[in-house]
């Protein structure tokens, strides 16, 4: 069962959301906020497996719970609330650790899907942002792509095959079965590859094997 708190000020968006998420039966919506200090507060007592949360929310933002998240609380993997004009926040929240970024307006099951990705530990982008998200990252693909690609150089072919992987948004068990190797091999492929790349998580690997032309357009 995947444990998930929800943050989010408007009561009917938060409403909606957690109705999209119970119509799977392996996500509980185990606590609801309305401010980013109580999404904080009840994630640190509840200990969820993703932190839902709204951007923009009052006392503390989405971004700064995510911040505070990441330092008290980091095996709680945190995913993003937007709306499609709000994706200049996404480097600061990648910077606090933010492993997923999702429409309030997409298709209910981007929801779920997004929520299973972080709770598998993977890189999830609404796609009807990916583009944007990575066009806000990325600083201009041509100017960074060589020293991309100079930092996947130092990785193993093993590595960079998982790096193109998680580039494309798969689970370390969609990886494991892609190159036919056990989860756990998968798990320490990728601790190695942020390492390496000094990575803070895996939307930040994940754009690295964009600029460096593993992943394509």
């Amino acid at each position: 069962m995947i444990r998930v708190l929800l943050a989010d000020d408007e009561p009917l968006v938060r409403a909606g959301v957690a109705t999209i998420l119970r119509t799977d039966p392996g996500i509980e919506v185990v606590a609801e906020a309305g401010d980013g200090r109580s999404a904080v507060e009840l994630a640190l007592s509840h200990r969820p497996d993703v932190a839902l949360l709204d951007v923009r929310m009052p006392v503390l933002d989405g971004l700064g719970a995510a911040a505070e998240l990441r330092r008290a609380a980091p095996g709680i993997a945190v995913a993003m609330l937007t709306t499609f004009d709000e994706d200049a926040y996404v480097a600061r929240a990648l910077e606090e650790g933010a492993s997923g970024f999702l429409l309030k307006a997409a298709d209910p099951r981007e929801l779920v899907l997004g929520v299973r990705a972080a709770a598998e530990g993977a890189a999830y982008l609404s796609p009807r942002v990916a583009r944007r998200v990575i066009g806000e990252l990325r600083g201009g693909r041509m100017s960074r792509g060589d020293a991309a690609r100079e930092r996947v150089a130092a990785l193993t072919p093993r590595e960079r095959e998982v790096l193109a992987l998680v580039g494309e948004g798969l689970s370390n068990q969609a990886v494991a079965e892609r190159l036919f190797l056990a989860e756990g091999t998968v798990k320490a492929h990728v601790s190695s590859v942020l390492q390496a790349l000094g990575a803070a998580n895996r939307v930040q690997a994940a754009i690295v094997a964009y600029e460096a032309g593993l992943v394509g357009d």
